[in-house]
């Protein structure tokens, strides 16, 4: 069986989205042992991740190092944090397969997704990225970047437009059938626009689970897992009448959506993610949390999504 597995940000920052490498590693580390029993298994891989926190730290380091070195571009700012978290998993999944005894290869492939250089969102920046600032930093930030209410702080904005197709899908393809765990399109992929059959690297961040579900649906992935910070699907998530999702249609799911249970920030991608994925042919969507992720696998807990 062959799987995307998309994780959430806190399986590599935790909660805490000004965490240093050691504590990056820790999460990292912990996360990596529900992978492992996929792999005991026999499952085929190729595992994508968020890059939020650790695009924004690059991006500002660019800006407070401008009077010394040439800033980098948003978008080579996002293949920074490809190589960054890709090595991370690398190191935290090896060291994971050694102690089981597991002789498996890991490779990330840097990725490129193809966007539309019209695609609305660049007209109005929506996605957050970096750590959350107090209202002080922000108001220095805006003079210099767009910021968005975030929780009790603000965060910075960037354009987020939407995946068309995987560039390297057919090599990610490839690798995983060749028994290779891959580590994939991670932070959403570079953003790349084509002009003229001439691929451009162009500023955004795209979502990290519309890209894991493209990239599902091109290398015809079985199941798309995303690993979240909650065991299931919520409706009226933390209100009265709060209720989990276990087993649902696209279509339930779809109506649910239209409905506002599942928010923009948060659920609400997950959620498209998973409705797409399943209509564009795959066998079943998974949300769950990282730790429950195998029992999820096993039918025992999660929001299990079908056609």
């Amino acid at each position: 069986m062959k799987a995307v597995v998309a994780l959430g940000g806190n399986a590599i920052v935790g909660r805490d989205r000004r965490a240093s490498i050691e504590q990056q590693f820790s999460a990292t580390r912990k996360s990596m042992k529900s992978i492992v029993k996929m792999i005991k298994e026999g499952w085929h891989l190729v595992i994508t991740h968020g890059n939020g926190p650790q695009v924004g730290a690059i991006l500002l380091q660019q800006k407070m190092a401008r009077s010394i070195v040439p800033p980098m571009p948003l978008h080579v700012c996002v293949s920074l944090t490809q190589g960054q978290i890709g090595y991370m998993i690398q190191n935290c999944l090896i060291n994971e397969l050694k102690k089981e005894g597991i002789k498996k290869d890991v490779a990330t492939v840097i990725t490129q997704v193809i966007v539309s250089k019209h695609d609305e969102a660049f007209k109005k920046p929506t996605k957050p990225i970096g750590p959350v600032y107090g209202e002080e930093e922000a108001k220095e930030m805006m003079k210099s970047y767009t910021m968005g209410k975030y929780g009790d702080g603000y965060r910075m904005l960037v354009p987020s437009p939407e995946p068309i197709s995987i560039v390297e899908s057919e090599a990610i393809k490839n690798l995983m059938e060749a028994g290779i765990i891959v580590i994939a399109a991670g932070g959403g992929g570079i953003p790349v626009v084509a002009e003229d059959g001439i691929l451009k690297g162009i500023d955004a961040v795209i979502d990290k689970d519309l890209a894991a579900e493209k990239l599902a649906s091109q290398i015809k992935a079985d199941v798309l897992l995303i690993l979240s910070d909650v065991d299931f699907v919520y409706l009226n998530y933390g209100k009265e009448g709060q209720r989990e999702l276990k087993s649902v249609s696209a279509k339930e799911l779809e109506r649910y959506q239209k409905e506002g249970h599942f928010p923009a920030g948060s659920m609400g991608p997950k959620v498209e993610a998973a409705i797409r994925f399943v209509r564009n042919g795959g066998k079943e969507t998974i949300i769950t949390s990282i730790e429950k992720a195998w029992e999820a696998l096993n039918g025992e807990t999660g929001t299990h999504v079908h056609a």
